[in-house]
């Protein structure tokens, strides 16, 4: 058991000091848990903690899973037989640089539903989630055998609102379900987020990188005594579609590390391995004062966070300078460092041997719905993907700007199937000239989310269309609605052995490209589309990312759990801009570098 007293931490009645490295299960392919487990070892922690994201255990249906990649109890028990003890992050809120910070999207679309507070709608759900998630939990606690040590309430709440009662009810309910181990609050080293989240009687912690001694004596201020704790100690950053990969140099890092060692305080290095965003459950930001203004922020889906353990496990310069540090401090385990993955062999695909156009494809993907006015994903029952809005124009009328009131995120818009042009969230003012002939014209709209806001004020993030759309002065009514969550691509009809110059797709038309790549046997590869322009792509039926010209990412991460010997399908849903070949690499390849702003540590 972990508690602690006057001077600290103490477990089983011993002194000890917490040093742990973030690994979230859900960014990392269930394969390969107990080899990124290893290797967190490895670097030197005691602990490992991973945040449990709620929206990744609901499915559609309502049912809440705990099996496959969902099995968070497989990946504690793997923790604990390599030694590791385990702090849990239940939520329901968790950040993380994930969709909509693990809240389930469905809760958009409940009216009036206030997030992250004690309105009795949203506790109500919230309690629900707790009625399925601790069960799961209570086998695992260190009161029972496991290795469960600590848990955390909420996440950084302080960074959001001060309602102490909401607080109140998730550590009572904590507590009522059965959970015996330590709980704890997460803030920034600010006065008031300390002041917003922390909670009587519970252990306050930290988040922070750097200027340890001055972010610790923030904390003391309202952790009176016992232990000092960055539970988030920021080595790396997240990276954003447009801006360039953030790093941190190892020897500053570790640097910031040794100081803060040198406090005696505990701390958890976020991250110690980052993974990745598979699919569409990256999340965004957002710097503006609503959440419909320009200053919306999504991002990639690589979460390499420029951590010491690489987005495929390599074991970087920054691993050997923090294991350094820590060895200074713990005694580091024995034995040889874990080699590296096996990579493929480079190959290039110089052509796609099978199309289809999204366009002809809509039946077969979705089924229309019909409604008076546009309406947003969630009200639909969807969560991620892109969505398709239909309707007709009367004419004949002159050109007049259309305008699309309350997009998230990017809407490619299509008169009588020709490309009209692109409208973006964070240019809200933006239109497009359309004008139509006697009969109208066909208004076709496909919106394409990005992930919604994990972080700040803005998290009412309803994606689609929210408001309206118009034309001159005059609102469109009557729409079909198509919701594409592209979670299933086998009713797709590639047009098969496509050859140059046969009937190849157009630029701002997006189409289904299938590839064939044969392997001798599996291994990871970064998959890049060098003169493709954004989109999709998929590793055997198995949603890998999003690819973007505009970087920095360039290249998907394609673990070798997803290959198989032999042939390997890869489609890639191109929106923009149809390159030809597609590549697999040995190495990542993340963008052009930048240093991470000291003041986001």
């Amino acid at each position: 058991m972990l508690g602690y007293d006057a001077d600290g931490f103490v477990r089983d009645g011993v002194p000890h000091r917490v040093v742990a490295g973030a690994v979230h299960y859900f960014r990392v392919h269930p394969e390969l848990w107990e080899d990124r487990l290893r290797r967190v070892r490895a670097l030197g922690v005691n602990t490992v903690d991973t945040y449990v994201p709620w929206n990744f255990h609901e499915l559609p249906d309502g049912t809440v899973d705990f099996t496959g990649w969902r099995d968070v109890a497989r990946f504690v028990r793997l923790a604990a037989g390599l030694g590791l003890d385990v702090i849990l992050r239940p939520g329901p809120y968790i950040c993380a640089e994930w969709e909509f910070g693990g809240l389930p999207a469905r809760l958009l679309a409940v009216d009036g539903l206030r997030l992250r507070c004690a309105d009795p709608a949203y506790l109500a759900e919230v309690d629900g989630w707790f009625d399925a998630l601790v069960p799961e939990l209570l086998p695992l606690l260190a009161s029972r055998g496991g290795p469960v040590v600590a848990m955390q309430v909420e996440n950084e709440y302080g960074s959001y609102g001060d309602d102490a009662a909401y607080l109140a009810h998730l550590r009572d309910g904590l507590v009522r379900r059965g959970v015996d181990c330590l709980l704890f609050t997460t803030d920034g080293a600010h006065d008031t987020m300390q002041q917003g989240g922390t909670v009587p009687g519970l252990l306050a912690t930290a988040t922070f990188g750097s200027r340890a001694p001055e972010r610790l004596a923030v904390l003391r201020r309202h952790q009176g005594e016992g232990p000092l704790t960055a539970m988030e100690f920021w080595i790396g950053w997240f990276d954003q579609w447009g801006l360039p990969h953030h790093v941190r140099d190892p020897k500053e890092t570790a640097a910031s590390l040794d100081e803060l060692l040198a406090t005696g305080a505990s701390v958890s290095l976020y991250m110690a391995h980052g993974g990745t965003s598979f699919g569409l459950w990256s999340g965004a930001n957002h710097s503006g004062a609503h959440p419909l203004d320009a200053g919306y922020e999504p991002t990639v889906t690589s979460y390499d966070y420029d951590a010491p353990i690489g987005e495929a496990g390599e074991l970087t310069e920054k691993f050997h300078a923090l294991r350094e540090v820590i060895g200074r401090h713990l005694p580091l385990p024995d034995g040889e460092l874990p080699d590296p993955p096996p990579r493929v062999a480079p190959q290039r695909l110089e052509r796609a041997d099978g199309r289809a156009s999204l366009a002809q494809a809509l039946d077969a993907l979705s089924r229309p719905r019909r409604h008076a006015a546009p309406l947003p994903m969630e009200r639909l029952g969807q969560d991620r993907g892109l969505i398709h809005y239909r309707t007709r124009v009367p004419g004949p009328r002159p050109e007049l700007p259309l305008r699309i009131d309350g997009l998230a995120d990017r809407a490619q818009v299509f008169a009588d199937g020709r490309p009209l042009g692109v409208l973006e969230r964070n240019s809200p003012g933006e239109t497009l000239p359309l004008a139509t002939g006697p009969d109208g014209v066909v208004l076709d709209i496909l919106v394409e989310a990005l992930g919604r806001v994990n972080y700040g004020p803005q998290m009412d993030d309803r994606k689609g269309i929210t408001r309206g759309v118009s034309h001159g002065h005059q609102r469109l009514f009557d729409w079909q609605i198509r919701p594409l969550p592209l979670t299933d691509l086998s009713a797709l009809r590639f047009t098969e052995n496509v050859e140059a110059g046969d009937g190849e797709a157009r630029d701002g038309e997006p189409a289904f490209h299938r590839f064939t790549a044969e392997l001798p046997s599996p291994a990871d590869a970064f998959l890049a589309l060098p003169d493709w322009g954004r989109g999709l792509l998929w590793l055997n039926g198995f949603l890998l990312g999003r690819h973007c010209a505009a970087g920095p990412q360039r290249t998907l991460y394609a673990p070798a759990p997803l290959w198989r010997p032999g042939a390997n399908e890869l489609v890639v849903l191109e929106l923009e801009r149809h390159g030809t070949a597609l590549e697999l690499r040995a190495r990542p390849d993340l963008g052009p570098v930048t240093a991470a702003p000291s003041s986001e540590y």
